[in-house]
């Protein structure tokens, strides 16, 4: 009976894999080919009506627009600038630099889709980078700093010698805010990853980690606003195939080799038109055609080099154990503004079960991860990820990222927070404290598409935005 029954698992287990591999597969190429059909489109459509009109590949613009964007335009190996993608200069106000997520993009991928459904158009000091979509969240730090600086990628010596990668990587000709610096703070907005990298950039600044740069210090960043945050890490990375055991390493059968394989194949042919639309972030391994060759695909395949073979991209950085880790070593400085929004798309039924509020209200893509984070139980063969872990505090969830984890770092121990009132008057907040909110909804909502959350996206981007222009008053000498 005993076998029959892990033979009926395991058979479910594989059905599931697949389907998910499926359903992730053809989210991720409609959005990719939609993107190319609606640039295509609009190619067709300028060409027809304007002889004289100047096209990008990527995004539309008019001639001044792409002498413009000739003139200042960096080096970057397919990180080229998109339409609002812009060089800010004075200091009449701090600048606000949007990161993007896990399988994210900037203002300069996917043509005219905004990973931020349109928000950085809100304000007309915002810049959105377009960083690795899965490189690690310390690769990720580093190009971040030289996007906004300039210069090329700096991965430090140390780091490319153990991950077995170039220490440098894109080079930015000119930096998207070279007045950066203490005097000229950043207020930085992070989705998911993001937070955690904006996070990570702010102690390697205190630490003075960039070479060259001796003045940098914490004091750059005047404040972070986490949206739906991995602040402490996710046991969705554990459905998806990262093995609980030790939070690095995958298990041989799961969603992540799928998309291990598919990402190697796409690195490794380096398409151009298509890198330009989309790109994974792994150009610092070398794993392309003309470099690698056929045995260095085979080895990359077979684990034996690579991103994955040395678990150096994302997911891992997102497990629990990896988080408690991190958060080790990543500090909360008094000199900077901290809010968090943290998202739950689960509620409690009949006092007993934690399940996903509603089908209509979740995100298809999302609907059935939301309900297998619901049932996480961490092995009781294993030792829990710390101490005083209980699976029932990590069900509630956005269908991604565990609320628990979003709303301010707690592991290993708390950072000091406090719950963000909706009555918060200007100088009512104080620097060195996480204010953190929580809003119904799921990890996607406020992103992408804005016409699914409608005026709940417009009136979250606006309090984020007068929080950052309106409640901090930066003084410039």
């Amino acid at each position: 009976m005993g076998l029959l029954r892990r033979i009926v698992w395991d058979s479910l287990c594989f059905v599931e894999v697949i389907v998910s591999a499926v359903v992730h597969g053809c989210f991720g190429l409609n959005l990719f080919f939609s993107a190319m059909w609606i640039d295509a489109m609009s190619t067709f459509t300028s060409s027809s009506q304007q002889s004289c009109a100047r096209i990008s590949p990527v995004i539309e613009a008019d001639e001044s627009e792409t002498e413009k964007q000739k003139m200042s335009s960096c080096n970057t190996n397919g990180h080229g600038l998109g339409n609002s993608g812009h060089y800010l200069e004075g200091y009449d106000k701090p600048p606000i630099v949007l990161v993007h997520g896990i399988f994210g993009f900037g203002e300069q991928k996917l043509g005219t889709i905004s990973y931020w459904g349109g928000a950085e158009k809100r304000d007309d000091r915002i810049l959105a980078p377009d960083l690795g979509a899965l490189s690690s969240i310390h690769d990720r730090a580093c190009e971040l700093f030289y996007y906004l600086k300039g210069g090329t990628v700096d991965y430090g010596v140390k780091r490319s010698q153990k991950y077995g990668h170039s220490r440098f990587g894109h080079t930015y000709k000119q930096g998207h805010y070279l007045d950066w610096d203490s005097k000229h703070p950043i207020h930085f907005v992070g989705h998911s990853t993001g937070a955690q990298v904006i996070r990570v950039l702010q102690n390697m600044l205190a630490e003075k980690a960039f070479f060259g740069y001796e003045s940098t210090s914490a004091d750059w960043v005047f404040s972070i606003t986490s949206l739906s945050g991995v602040l402490n890490g996710t046991t969705r990375v554990y459905h998806d195939g990262i093995r609980p055991e030790d939070g690095r390493s995958m298990t041989s059968f799961s969603l992540l080799q799928f998309m291990r394989v598919f990402v190697l194949f796409y690195e490794w042919l380096d398409v151009p038109i298509l890198k330009r639309y989309y790109d994974f972030g792994f150009d610092h391994y070398n794993l392309q055609w003309h470099k690698a060759g056929i045995m260095g695909l085979v080895d990359t395949l077979l684990n034996k080099s690579g991103p994955f073979a040395h678990e150096n991209w994302v997911l891992p950085d997102l497990s629990i154990q990896y988080a408690l880790e991190l958060n080790k070593q990543l500090r909360t400085f008094d000199t900077t503004f901290y809010f968090s929004y943290a998202t739950k798309g689960t509620t409690t039924w009949f006092s007993r079960w934690t399940l996903p509020r509603s089908i209509l209200g979740t995100h298809p893509l999302l609907f059935i991860r939301a309900l297998q984070m619901c049932m996480w139980r961490h092995p009781q063969r294993l030792p829990p990820p710390y101490e005083g872990y209980r699976d029932e505090d990590w069900q509630d969830n956005d269908g991604a990222l565990n609320t628990i984890s979003q709303c301010y770092p707690r592991l290993p121990c708390e950072h000091p927070n406090c719950e963000l009132r909706t009555d918060s008057k200007e100088g009512d907040l104080q620097p060195g404290i996480w204010y953190y909110t929580t809003l119904v909804a799921d990890h996607i909502y406020f992103i992408i598409n804005r016409e699914r959350a409608g005026i709940h996206f417009d009136v979250l981007y606006d309090n984020i935005f007068q929080q950052c222009r309106k409640q901090i008053r930066p003084v410039l000498e």
